[in-house]
């Protein structure tokens, strides 16, 4: 049986952030979370799934970057950008789980639909 659990749901958005403390994790920690809980949690597989379309996402935006720092410098700017994204929706997503809505986020391809 599936239950309510907006603390949860908040704690996978936010578990994104993990990387500013490790270094790493951002993709490992939520797709843990959503693959054990999202036949128990209700709302945590699609919660889960626009979490892992981000993160891989911004995988492929920070390759991007990789060569455009090497032709044109624009690089860095994208990786600054993309870091402040990167922290930015996990935060205000949580906020949006905390009061029950579904949250999406931005320029995310649909990896996993």
């Amino acid at each position: 049986m599936m239950r309510q659990d907006n603390q949860l749901l908040v704690i996978t958005h936010l578990s994104q952030l993990i990387t500013l403390v490790t270094g790493f994790g951002s993709l490992l920690l939520p797709l843990v979370l959503w693959l054990t809980q999202k036949e128990k949690v209700y709302q945590m597989d699609k919660h889960g799934k626009n979490i892992i379309n981000f993160q891989l996402s911004l995988i492929v935006y920070f390759i991007i970057c990789i060569p455009l720092i090497l032709l044109f410098g624009l690089g860095l700017l994208g990786f600054i950008i993309l870091g402040v994204i990167s922290i930015v929706f996990p935060i205000v997503n949580a906020i949006k789980a905390s009061k029950g809505e579904v949250p999406t986020y931005p320029l995310s391809f649909n990896f996993i639909s």
